[in-house]
């Protein structure tokens, strides 16, 4: 695998880090809708994420990440239509859709 790809996935696997750095392990929805420095941090990882995983996809557009257009398309929606991004779109994307991708970068460093 190219280095400049390993970065990339490094940069993903440490923006996903920082995002559950940011959670306390017992907060739930409720809260976590009220705290919006957390909500803007993570969706400052997500922008990261999304960003390293597009160039990751020019380099190499069959790499064994699960949708990743829907995560690149996450970036660009918080960014070119961050007021349509609410709490609990961000909810499920920590609850459903980090694990895997946590999983898949790892493999992927490995």
């Amino acid at each position: 695998m190219k280095h400049e790809i390993n970065t990339w996935l490094e940069d993903i696997r440490i923006s996903i880090k920082q995002i559950y750095d940011f959670l306390p392990t017992d907060i739930d929805y409720f809260e976590f809708e009220k705290d919006i420095k957390t909500q803007k941090a993570i969706e400052r990882n997500i922008e990261i994420i999304g960003e390293a995983l597009n160039r990751i996809l020019k380099v190499s557009p069959d790499i064994a990440i699960s949708d990743s257009r829907k995560i690149v398309d996450t970036r660009n929606r918080i960014i070119h239509g961050y007021d349509s991004i609410t709490p609990d779109i961000l909810w499920l994307i920590i609850k459903r859709s980090l694990p895997m991708l946590r999983n898949e970068v790892a493999e992927l460093l490995k």
